[in-house]
């Protein structure tokens, strides 16, 4: 085990990315002992500078009633005046608005309770919709919501970590945000509202990062992507064809 950027770094080079999550329970949160946080099959991480396209909110709103009915109208109309009001922000700004906005008016819950299934990454839509999420989805709605208010997704990554919590390690997804390549992280947690460089996480342990361009060893901002793209991870493959098919780009 190596450390950097304030995190205890393992590297999987050899390591099947399933092997180690088999070996992971999940996380409860502190205060609410009875939900267990999800379940994750892979921490991912977004590589593209490319500037995302505005939403068609109207669109949204339709999908959303078809598909949840129209009590979460009003969520969706925040989220978009969210948007509108951070893409003119600073990017440390963006950030802050971003991650309080989700921690504030997104339940946790487990994908068993949410979904009728063990495990199942939500589509931003699908979280609005529902207005609750394991860690997974709130990484993920945030993500694609800080791409929209125009992060470019090279300074973003999905990693998935060991929380430490009452003396055990369990399975947990963060959303990280790179300033520059070589900059230590700061990591943006539905258990955490504050957001923290990761030296001041050390209950977080990074196994490894995902991004659109493949499996990262590590959590390095400047770390190569190894060769095969993320055609292993396939409900993140999934999760982006779904949101593709929203609106989201």
């Amino acid at each position: 085990m190596a450390s950097g950027h304030g995190f205890a770094v393992y590297k999987i080079t050899n390591i099947p990315y399933r092997e180690a999550i088999r070996t992971l329970r999940p996380l409860r949160t502190p205060d609410a002992p009875r939900q267990l946080l999800c379940t994750i099959t892979a921490a991912l991480a977004l590589g593209l500078s490319v500037a995302a396209s505005a939403l068609d909110f109207a669109s949204l709103q339709d999908q959303l009633i078809a598909r949840f009915g129209p009590a979460r109208i009003t969520l969706l109309k925040d989220w978009q005046a969210l948007l509108e009001a951070t893409r003119s922000l600073p990017e440390a700004d963006k950030f802050r608005r971003v991650n309080d906005f989700f921690n504030r008016n997104i339940g946790f819950d487990e994908d068993i309770t949410i979904w009728n299934q063990s495990d199942y990454w939500a589509t931003p839509l699908e979280t609005i919709g529902r207005g609750r999420g394991d860690c997974e989805d709130f990484s993920i709605v945030k993500y694609y919501t800080l791409r929209q208010a125009g992060v470019p997704v090279s300074k973003m990554r999905l990693i998935y970590v060991k929380a430490s919590q009452g003396g055990k390690q369990r399975a947990h997804m963060v959303l990280a945000y790179y300033p520059s390549p070589n900059a230590e992280p700061l990591v943006l947690d539905n258990l955490d509202p504050i957001i923290k460089p990761a030296s001041k996480r050390p209950d977080l342990t990074p196994v490894f990062s995902f991004n659109s361009q493949g499996i990262f060893a590590g959590v390095a901002g400047n770390a190569t992507a190894s060769k095969g793209g993320t055609g292993k991870l396939s409900r993140w493959d999934d999760l982006m064809r779904r949101a593709s098919a929203e609106g989201f780009e």
